[in-house]
């Protein structure tokens, strides 16, 4: 494990960000839950199916600084 320090706000440093945005834009858009075990069972799903599209969570996490970061 490396820790790697981060400006206090810069989204294209945080790809976590991104991968939140993705799921809010493709699984959670104009949706309201009946109940937190609901929204927590759609946000396995959603995380399970966007862990399969390997291209889309590459093209979002796998930028050449965060890559250059973990081969040193």
């Amino acid at each position: 494990m490396r820790l790697l320090r981060l400006p206090p706000y810069l989204p294209e440093l945080n790809p976590m960000e991104n991968i939140w945005g993705k799921l809010r834009e493709k699984s959670f858009h104009n949706r309201v839950f009946d109940s937190l075990d609901t929204l927590e069972n759609h946000l396995e799903a959603a995380m399970r199916d966007l862990e399969k599209n390997r291209e889309c969570v590459h093209s979002i996490v796998a930028w050449p600084w965060i890559i250059n970061s973990l081969m040193k």
